[in-house]
């Protein structure tokens, strides 16, 4: 993901410093434009604004808050762009943290696959004051086809994410709990994936539709395991909110089997593979 963002950010004509944790992963964007730093600190030293795009709260603590670490760099007045779905608590944290070393702080998660990425195709969900949600709006165009401003507390942009993921694996469990169903009446997956699509005509259905009647879950997309996170994060902030979700524990509890069924680093529509199991289906 971080990858098709920066180079789309390059593209758009911005200065890009790269650091990844995996260093042969930002040498790969040097052919774009890009300068490769050794550390996060190093790498938004001398920024306007730094984004991160990391795959949990733990990762983000440590390039934020850990030695070396953009919190002790960032310039005052600069801002901290976190693109991650990151729990609700973390966004808490990284504003307030930020507030009081006088820097500035935006949640900002994407919704899109890498592929996505690489398009220019995210949809970016921004939460913050407008007025900086605005100065940011230039980077978010870099990335994006469309940006959504959808309140003045951080934090509320990873809500929506969260919520947004948890509406795409609902999706996946009614792939899953149908397409056992119709393989059980000797219907063709795709048979049933054509009409599917023509009466919904969703890209989401189209797109996940043929991952999973393609049973195409290598190399993954976005991995069954951080699915299982993004759901257990839903979870946590609905309780905080006394909002009950009780579809999204029985998606967690599928999830979980299929972790347990080896699928950890599978594409997260190979949860469809639980109720395949569920129904006697190899």
């Amino acid at each position: 993901m971080g990858s098709g963002m920066a180079r789309n950010l390059l593209r758009a004509g911005h200065e890009v410093v790269v650091f990844n944790r995996s260093r042969e992963k930002a040498e790969a964007l040097v052919a774009d434009g890009a300068r490769v730093s050794d550390t996060p600190a190093a790498a938004c030293s001398a920024s306007e604004a730094v984004m991160t795009m990391l795959a949990d709260d733990r990762a983000v603590e440590q390039v934020v808050f850990g030695e070396n670490a953009v919190a002790s760099a960032l310039p005052e007045g600069a801002i901290h762009i976190s693109c991650s779905t990151i729990s609700v608590a973390l966004a808490r944290r990284l504003a307030a943290e930020h507030g009081r070393r006088g820097q500035r702080y935006l949640s900002a998660p994407v919704f899109g696959r890498p592929e996505a990425a690489a398009s220019k195709n995210l949809l970016v969900v921004a939460a913050g004051p407008l007025e900086l949600v605005e100065r940011c709006r230039p980077l978010f165009d870099a990335i994006g086809r469309q940006t959504f401003a959808v309140g003045p507390d951080p934090s509320q942009a990873n809500v929506v994410k969260l919520c947004g993921n948890f509406m795409i694996a609902a999706t996946l469990e009614a792939f899953g709990e149908a397409f056992a169903t119709v393989r059980k009446a000797e219907v063709l997956p795709h048979t049933f994936l054509e009409v599917m699509s023509t009466l919904f005509g969703s890209p989401l259905y189209a797109n996940y539709g043929h991952l999973i009647a393609d049973e195409k879950f290598e190399p993954a997309g976005f991995a069954l395991r951080l699915g299982f996170k993004d759901v257990r994060l839903l979870l946590e902030a609905a309780g905080e909110f006394a909002a009950p979700m009780p579809l999204a524990s029985l998606i967690r509890d599928n999830l979980v089997s299929a972790m347990a069924h080896g699928q950890a680093d599978q594409d997260w529509s190979s949860v469809i593979r639980v109720a395949a199991r569920n129904a006697g289906l190899e």
